[in-house]
């Protein structure tokens, strides 16, 4: 008898001919996910396991393995041979409750008895065993897994554990996320990795105006969304205090966001472009706040060439805030050190600019000069 981790896959049983390729990655990624613990993890079909470890790091396996997407459920498992003794006598030790039920996966159809004869020999048993329980099909406390391989093994578990699902992480290309210190772009970040892309984040700042306390918390946001993405997350920081300068020596106050936001759109298209990343990711959320709405989006979008990806479009900010309380982020944004400073902020902001208007306040400003001199402000951070 053996005790490990089943893994189960997510929506990949949608997948054809390339199934194989997602599982792959998949499993892969659960490797590097518990690399540092020592531990071995194997693939069948259908599941992935993590055997030989010491129990002590059970929990913190099963804490990282529920954030690698891709994967539907685990359950701590025991591994027997397949012989109904066996299997009848393991099935008893995991009885937690007095109401019980045992449901079988017969994976392995060359075993002699059917699901539903496994299942009477093993509750036989338990009630043979245990006087006090009792079988309940429908609302049971404690449910009895038997999964009869075909490796000739057979695994059984009375624990479920939800994981992330989604899609394993690198199989949907690569997108940079626009990382505000606000509560949006990191769940943004969260749900675009959890269907598959590959995540790298850049982040502007207006030093000296804003302090280092809003560089760090960005960083902090971003050590947390890379429990999402691997394990690791590239992080590029640019300046655009002095753009921010200029827009507000130059231009009228009310197009201040939506100037600030073009360049920001501009820089990020440069950085996706010369580091191979096929999208834009941004946490906007439609009518959220002014420079959300949708002329203002058609004005930024119109200095782009690479698409613009917005996962949080459609999304109730209450649903938003759920979200990034789940996957820790949170209390991190709401934070009280700003990412822009509020001393360029415009008091009435304007809600439906128009691009030829949006132009003719650029044209008042050097743009390419501003671009260039922002860009050369690039630093990157590994996490």
């Amino acid at each position: 008898m053996q005790k490990l981790l089943m893994l189960r896959l997510g929506e990949l049983f949608l997948k054809g001919s390339n199934r194989g390729y997602f599982e792959r990655v998949l499993f892969e990624n659960v490797k590097n996910a518990v690399a540092d613990i020592a531990c071995d993890v194997e693939r069948i079909q259908s599941r992935i396991l993590i055997k030989n470890y010491d129990p002590a790091e059970e929990n913190e396996l099963i804490f990282r393995a529920q954030r690698v997407f891709g994967l539907h459920s685990l359950s701590p498992a025991v591994q027997v041979e397949t012989d109904m003794q066996v299997i009848c006598e393991t099935a008893l030790t995991l009885l937690s409750a007095p109401r019980f039920r045992v449901s079988v996966n017969r994976a392995d159809k060359r075993f002699p008895l059917s699901s539903m004869q496994i299942a009477r020999e093993v509750g036989g048993y338990i009630l043979s065993k245990s006087p006090e329980a009792t079988v309940d099909l429908h609302n049971p406390d404690c449910n009895v897994q038997v999964d009869v391989r075909e490796d000739g093994c057979t695994y059984l578990y009375s624990q479920t554990v939800p994981c992330e699902r989604g899609m394993p992480y690198g199989t949907s290309g690569k997108g940079l996320l626009l990382l505000s210190g606000g509560i949006d772009s990191p769940v943004a970040g969260y749900m675009m990795a959890k269907r598959g892309m590959t995540v790298e984040a850049v982040h502007f700042h207006s030093y000296p105006y804003t302090s280092q306390m809003a560089r760090e918390k960005v960083e902090e946001l971003a050590s947390v969304l890379k429990n999402y993405t691997g394990g690791r997350l590239k992080l590029y920081c640019i300046s655009v205090t002095e753009i921010q300068q200029s827009i507000h020596e130059s231009c009228q106050e009310s197009f201040m966001i939506t100037l600030l936001r073009r360049f920001m759109m501009k820089l990020s298209c440069r950085l996706a472009r010369e580091n191979g990343l096929q999208a834009i990711l941004t946490g906007e959320s439609l009518a959220q706040v002014a420079s959300q709405t949708v002329e203002s989006i058609n004005v930024t979008n119109s200095v782009t060439d690479i698409p613009v990806l917005r996962p949080l479009i459609a999304i109730d900010k209450i649903d938003i805030t759920e979200t990034a309380k789940k996957i820790g982020t949170y209390e991190i944004s709401i934070r009280p050190y700003e990412d822009c400073c509020t001393l360029f902020l415009p008091k009435n902001p304007v809600i439906r600019p128009r691009i030829e208007e949006a132009l003719r306040q650029e044209s008042r400003l050097d743009v390419e000069g501003l671009l260039e001199r922002a860009y050369a402000t690039l630093e990157i951070v590994e996490l």
